[in-house]
């Protein structure tokens, strides 16, 4: 066999092997879309990484994360280990078993800043639209938040501030928050308040939230329904928009 006959051997070969190759991904990709057709796609979770006693504190030793099918994960699955850690869980935990909300009950009780862990804040906001949070679960739920401004070197606008943060506490206005009013005729983020929220977030949060009901016109928070872990990214409404 010439040398010349060699390579288009082995040319012919070799596109045979990329032919196979690239039908097997494709039939690969095929079974991997039916299955997640049936399970979902996979989510990640916290489970523990070794057998946990009820009511010991939980360390990130404890604690690991794993892609698990969407139809097996439980809608109070945690799906950061930073927030379960320092919790107590209420049941004992097996290795391998799914960190949920549900089992961290307990610690979001009524001492919320007691409860922080290293790098976090308790900051108390005055909100707009409280009701719908005492429904949507009340203390130990999760919400997004929203911040509207007022015009004035532009137009105003709403924007997404910060998403999927834990409600500590939620009470009604204090007098002087639902009857604020700021440099602009009553238009703080106070004057609209019809409850006071204390939210679990980092200190940058903290700082941000404060200047948001000092400067701004309304903070408002949206429930999330429990698991879940989406994120929609920045999202912003002026009034040119409408």
């Amino acid at each position: 066999m010439t040398a010349i006959a060699r390579r288009r051997r082995g040319l012919l070969l070799l596109s045979l092997a990329l032919a196979c190759g690239g039908v097997a991904a494709a039939q690969v990709g095929k079974r991997v879309r039916a299955v997640e057709a049936r399970t979902g796609a996979p989510v990640a979770v916290v489970v523990a990484a070794r057998d946990v006693a009820a009511g010991a504190k939980l360390s990130r030793r404890d604690l690991e994360v794993r892609d698990v099918p969407g139809r097996y994960v439980p809608p109070d699955a945690v799906a950061a280990p930073l927030d379960a850690v320092g919790a107590k869980p209420s049941a004992a935990l097996s290795r391998g078993a799914y960190v949920t909300a549900g089992v961290l009950s307990q610690m979001r009780g009524s001492e919320p800043a007691g409860s922080l862990r290293r790098g976090e804040r308790a900051v108390e906001v005055p909100v707009a639209g409280g009701a719908p949070l005492s429904d949507a679960g009340g203390p130990g739920s999760r919400v997004d938040v929203l911040v509207s401004t007022e015009p004035r070197s532009g137009t105003g606008r709403t924007f997404l501030a910060m998403e999927n943060v834990e409600l500590l506490a939620l009470g009604g206005a204090s007098a002087p928050a639902a009857d604020a009013r700021g440099d602009a005729g009553g238009r703080s983020g106070t004057a609209t308040a019809t409850a006071t929220a204390t939210l679990r977030v980092t200190l940058r949060q903290a700082v941000y939230l404060t200047a948001a009901q000092n400067f701004a016109r309304e903070v408002r928070l949206l429930p999330r329904p429990s698991g879940d872990r989406g994120r929609a990214g920045r999202s912003v409404v002026s009034a040119e928009g409408l």
